[in-house]
């Protein structure tokens, strides 16, 4: 049976009759810095085993043939003429070439096969591995030598201008940059970035999905930014220089905490403690501490849900069920929140034990059947043979 790369490969070949480049462009985890980008502070996210494969050639024209191998769907569109569609996945390919245009890139045409393993709706931001994946891909076989930072901040805006989605600079960046057995923590104010070790090999980063998405969830987060922007409105009485809740001190916050709403003053005050877990968090990894690291996850879940209420039953019911299990080093909601996954390291020699615990627990809670998605981190965005890319 062949693998997704291999797969890939092979359907190219069937529909192009040419030998194609393969790229590997991976998902992605958010260890620990939840809904601190748009503040402007830290994220230590990784890139992961799990990643979309592109078999693709550059042609001597201007049309752009694209398959979706895992949807067994074909679109086709000229670089002339990039229009949105209803149809969904071509939009982030089209993006991406959209900003290459834009910024007067000289390209032209291709045909591409593209699928993998990264579970769509999981979290896992399949659509930066889209994005950046094509990106990193355009690079290469045009030779135009765009510097990876640059080329993070295309398609960031592919996203932004193109799809309409106002997503941050954390999935793209991390897709580019990430390395193997390393976090990668992100400075979203200066963009400047930091690797810290997790060579933990007897650990897996296991992701439980509560199957929900509650209706509320976009509205409640566009509310929370601007808690924040009002927050920050508030402190700036109290010091002039405060541009976001990045600038803001623990000794700050609590100065402003009488001119402040109740409700402002606890979403602020998640977002300034989240920070700083962020650059303690980074200090354990160095250490190769694992176990003190996953106590600032666990303290994480518990700002997001009592502080910044971005949680829901089914996230917090997951996180409680193996808070105090002794093979769990810590457990969080990740991404947005009101659904979605709680992430979890888990010592590998439990991870099917604990899974099939949980999973049973919450059928019997919520009759909702639990996905379980078992990963590791892996490298950021490359080219690669076929033979090479177990090595990730």
């Amino acid at each position: 049976m062949m693998n997704k790369c291999e797969a890939v490969e092979s359907k190219f070949k069937d529909l192009f009759f040419e030998q194609p480049f393969i790229f590997r462009s991976p998902g992605r985890v958010n260890l620990i810095g939840e809904h601190t980008d748009y503040n402007l502070g830290y994220v230590l996210p990784a890139a992961i085993d799990k990643a979309i494969y592109f078999a693709i050639t550059p042609r001597s024209d201007r049309a752009c043939n694209i398959f979706a191998s895992d949807m067994d769907d074909e679109y086709k569109f000229s670089v002339d003429d990039l229009q949105f569609t209803p149809k969904g996945w071509p939009n982030y390919l089209m993006g991406v070439v959209d900003q290459f245009i834009k910024a007067r890139y000289r390209i032209r045409g291709i045909n591409c096969v593209f699928g993998g393993d990264i579970p769509i709706g999981a979290g896992l931001s399949s659509s930066a591995a889209l994005e950046a994946g094509l990106a990193f891909a355009l690079n290469t076989l045009f030779e135009l030598h765009i510097d990876d930072l640059a080329l993070v901040q295309l398609a960031q805006k592919a996203e932004n201008e193109f799809v309409g989605v106002r997503c941050g600079i954390m999935d793209q960046y991390i897709n580019i940059f990430g390395e193997r057995d390393k976090a990668l923590r992100i400075d979203c104010r200066s963009l400047e970035y930091k690797y810290y070790p997790f060579v933990h090999h007897d650990v897996s980063i296991v992701l439980f999905d509560t199957c929900v998405s509650h209706s509320l969830a976009s509205s409640k987060y566009n509310r929370r930014r601007e808690e924040c922007s009002e927050g920050v409105v508030v402190i700036k009485k109290c010091s002039s220089e405060v541009d976001s809740l990045r600038d803001v001190s623990v000794d700050l916050l609590e100065r402003s905490k009488p001119l402040m709403n109740p409700t402002i003053y606890r979403r602020c005050k998640y977002v300034v403690e989240e920070n700083d877990r962020v650059l303690k968090a980074g200090k354990e990894l160095e250490k190769g501490d694992l176990k003190a690291f996953g106590a600032y996850m666990n303290q994480t879940h518990e700002g997001l849900s009592r502080d910044y209420e971005v949680s829901c039953k089914e996230l917090d019911f997951l996180v409680a069920l193996v808070k105090d299990q002794p093979q769990v080093y810590g457990s969080r909601m990740m991404g947005g929140g009101f659904g979605g996954c709680t992430i979890n390291l888990i010592e590998n020699n439990g991870v099917e034990e604990i899974s099939n615990y949980v999973a049973e627990k919450y059928k019997q809670e919520f009759n909702i059947d639990l996905k379980t998605y078992v990963t590791s981190i892996g490298s950021g965005t490359n080219i690669i043979t076929v033979n090479e890319h177990a090595t990730v």
